[in-house]
């Protein structure tokens, strides 16, 4: 039986293999992260309007890619936005565009909720006050909502890292990625792979205590 072996792992194989991964897994984790509430946003806005021509697309977009695999929808970008547009696409560009477009259906019922959470009395006050729709929604009700919904945002903001891995289905070099090429290089796929798995469990882990103290903050202040 095989012994395990992570004599091999130092700070020259993270800094070859391992750094690279990192940094691009939190970089597609905060664009989309910023693209996916500000495009969540704007659906949750669609579909609370009370208009059909609104309300219809948004619920079309967010129903739809929640009942899709990541996966696949990961797939389908990196495969077929290149045969429409006609340029070749990276592998992580792709990434990027997908995660973004992915996580908006998610965070966009967030904000609903969110939305829906913040007491009617509020809206009524902005309309009193001479304020338009938009000015009462973005001056009164969306910082409320902001609020009450950050633990939920950064929550969903985890999920979305751990979902990072899966662009190893097109090649994206991610955190992931980075543990299996230095595996392969040293012939020592089980070890990196358990070291990777660590590594997941204690940035996630460790976020999702942040995540609670600042949930019993809010609390407080409520």
């Amino acid at each position: 039986m095989t012994q395990l072996d992570f004599s091999f792992l130092s700070w020259q194989v993270v800094s070859d293999f391992v750094a690279k991964g990192f940094f691009f897994s939190i970089q597609l984790t905060l664009v989309a992260m910023l693209g996916g509430i500000a495009i969540g946003t704007v659906l949750a806005l669609m579909r609370l309007s009370g208009k059909p021509w609104l309300v219809g697309p948004a619920s079309f977009y967010v129903n739809t890619l929640r009942s899709i695999p990541l996966v696949m929808v990961i797939l389908w970008v990196f495969l077929l936005l290149p045969l429409l547009t006609g340029e070749p696409m990276g592998a992580e560009l792709s990434a990027i565009i997908t995660f973004t477009v992915f996580e908006a259906a998610y965070y966009s019922e967030i904000m609903r909720a969110g939305i829906q959470s913040v007491a009617k009395g509020q809206t009524h006050a902005g309309y009193a006050m001479g304020m338009t729709y938009r000015q009462t929604m973005q001056l009164v009700v969306l910082p409320q909502a902001f609020r009450n919904m950050l633990p939920v945002l950064l929550t969903q903001t985890i999920v979305l890292f751990q979902d990072t891995s899966l662009v190893y289905a097109i090649g994206a070099y991610d955190l992931l990625k980075g543990f299996e090429v230095a595996g392969k290089n040293f012939n020592r796929p089980v070890e990196t792979y358990l070291v990777a798995a660590v590594v997941y469990f204690v940035i996630c882990f460790s976020l999702s205590m942040l995540v609670r103290q600042l949930q019993k903050r809010i609390a407080i202040v409520r």
